[in-house]
């Protein structure tokens, strides 16, 4: 309805992938299987820095926290997309569709941040690791982990609380959640504060901790060439391949989506690189991370190899209790017996 203001509808309509009802079983299954991986992958890492006292260092303490991102990212828009794309009628109603806009901005933005501050860890362990303790503390680590939620908290609320206030001539969003520029595009004009505020926002949260995170690996690299050892530095590369790897594979969805100028590419390329973005990263980022490091493998066993002799001690006690209950029921049976046949 052309010209027609309907901000005041409860409700909207998610195109997803309806234009494609074959690809959609499909989809349901990757998704929902990589949400489940997801799930396991970072529940278990979480897990396992809180358990294994090794693992309790600053490294670990952020790696924790991008899994808990992960976990509440994808829990905002995945279950949504996974009934949507079995169901005929894709609707979600106007909270539920800020609460998921908020979540996936909130998430999205305070991993950016935390993606520089693990940076800033791994710079400081390998150029400094003499002062390495002294510098991140565990109270310095908690803040850096606190401002990197708030950031993201806040630029999250101003971005939902603007994206939803504009007027909206329609309540077809074509895309497979909430996400902020499919939403924008139900705007009857564009706001010239609205595209501001995004410009702003993208700019302080994708190129910038980019660039610090670049700064970072340059002083790195520096450091690790100007090691003699070979183990040495395959030692350095080996604590610094996986978070560059979830670099590169964050940043490099982020910046497709959220830096290209709004009229280019095909708004299916769009879904396709969001659900990448959404579903496969922090689906990778548990494996990435305990790909090659000795240390989470050795915890990730010792907790299950803990799990295992608990579930056998406790069947064998169950056992051992059977089988005196038996033997207590067998004797009063024979007892009850032989006063029966002395009594006749």
């Amino acid at each position: 309805m052309e010209g027609e203001n309907l901000t005041s509808w409860s409700f909207f309509f998610l195109e997803g992938f309806s234009r494609y009802p074959k690809l959609e079983i499909v989809l349901f299954i990757f998704s929902l299987l990589m949400y489940l991986i997801t799930l396991l992958g970072n529940s278990t890492l979480i897990l396992i820095t809180v358990v294994d006292s090794r693992l309790q260092t600053p490294m670990y303490l952020f790696l924790g926290n991008l899994s808990f991102m992960d976990i509440c990212y994808t829990s905002a828009s995945i279950p949504t997309l996974l009934v949507n794309l079995l169901s005929s009628q894709k609707t979600i109603i106007f909270s539920g569709c800020a609460i998921q806009m908020y979540l996936s901005l909130a998430m999205g933005s305070t991993e950016c941040v935390l993606l520089a501050v693990m940076a800033y860890d791994r710079y400081v362990a390998i150029c400094s690791p003499l002062r390495y303790p002294i510098i991140m503390n565990r109270k310095v680590c908690v803040q850096m982990a606190t401002i990197s939620w708030v950031t993201g908290s806040l630029t999250a609320l101003l971005e939902t609380s603007f994206a939803l206030r504009i007027p909206r001539c329609g309540n077809l969003i074509d895309h497979f959640t909430c996400e902020i520029l499919a939403v924008l595009k139900l705007a009857c004009t564009r706001s010239l504060l609205m595209d501001t505020i995004m410009l702003v926002i993208s700019v302080l949260l994708l190129p910038i901790p980019l660039l610090l995170i670049c700064i970072s690996y340059v002083f790195i690299l520096s450091t690790i060439l100007r090691i003699n050892s070979a183990e040495g530095r395959n030692k350095a590369f080996s604590t610094c391949g996986a978070h560059l790897t979830v670099v590169i594979l964050y940043y490099g969805a982020a910046l497709s989506m959220y830096l290209k100028p709004s009229s280019s590419g095909s708004q299916e390329i769009d879904k396709i690189i969001s659900l990448l973005y959404g579903v496969l990263t922090p689906m990778l980022n548990p494996i990435i991370y305990s790909l090659r490091n000795k240390e989470v493998k050795d915890a990730v066993k010792k907790v299950l190899g803990k799990m295992y002799l608990q579930q056998t001690q406790e069947h064998l006690s169950l056992c051992v209790r059977d089988f005196f209950q038996g033997c207590v029921l067998g004797g009063t049976h024979q007892k009850n017996s032989r006063q029966y046949t002395h009594a006749q």
